[in-house]
Order: C-alpha cells, then structure tokens, then sequence
C-alpha cells in the first residue's frame, strides 16, 4: 500500500471526525442560548462567542477534511469502478453535512440579531441530524457496499 495514501487517508480521517466534533458540539451551544433569559445578556454573549468561535474553527476543519477526501478520490481512485455506489451515496451525504454546517451558521446569524424563533428541544433534535450523517458516513466507508 502507498504510504502517500495511507497519511492521506488517515488525515482524511482526523479531519472528518474534528468536523463532526464541532457538528456535535456547536447545536448544543444553540440549546443553551434557546434558554437563556431574556435579562441575561452576559450569558448570551458568553454563549455567542463560544459559537462563533467553534462554527470558524469547525469550518477549518471542515476544508481539509473535505479537500482530503477529494484526493482520495480522483487522485487515488477510491470508489471507483463499477458498482460503487457507497462513494456516490457518501458523496451526497457529505454534501448534505456540508449544508448542515452552513444552515448552523444562519443560526448563529439569529442568535445574534435576537431572531431565534426555535425552542431548545427543536435545537436537541437538530442536533441529532449530525450524529446521523456521521453514522451513515463511517457505515458507507466501513462496509463498501455495491451493485451488480
């Protein structure tokens, strides 16, 4: 095995599971501001800078995480051939995660301007969305399936 592909692989690995930390993390911050008190601001800015901080940080590694996973691809032809599906299926899935991470940012955009219109057990669901993409990724990767 190319040892090029094996660091690459395992940074892609690194990076992915760091993005997802911040995924995990970030909504349950949005559940504690969805709570905090309307006469609270020092809280609420407390919780503010801790999002903003994590959604920039996250979107650091979310770049390699993703840039990695592309040199994987066509750079070392994984998932290619005929009857890989799980490359196409996880392709979708991770463009969906990065949706998910910019949708958080119009989130954190609502905090700020006082327009969060969602209670905290709407952000305790959303939160889960996350956890199900990552699932579904590692299952894709892990168990390669494909057709024909």
């Amino acid at each position: 095995m190319d040892n090029a592909y094996l660091w690459v692989k395992a940074l892609h690995i690194v990076f992915v599971a760091s993005w997802f930390a911040g995924l995990f993390y970030l909504p349950r911050i949005y559940v504690n501001l969805a709570m905090v008190a309307g006469d609270s601001h020092a809280e609420r800015e407390r919780l503010l800078v801790m999002a903003r901080k994590l959604y920039r940080f996250s979107t650091l590694l979310m770049i390699p995480a993703v840039v990695l996973g592309l040199v994987l691809w066509l750079h070392f032809g994984v998932g290619k051939g005929p009857g890989q599906i799980w490359l196409h299926i996880k392709g979708t899935l991770v463009i969906l995660a990065i949706g998910y991470h910019h949708y958080c940012k119009r989130l954190l955009r609502d905090f700020e301007s006082l327009h969060n219109r969602r209670s905290h057990r709407w952000y305790r669901v959303f939160n889960e969305v996350a956890v199900v993409l990552f699932a579904a990724i590692v299952i894709l990767v892990v168990l390669k399936p494909t057709v024909g």
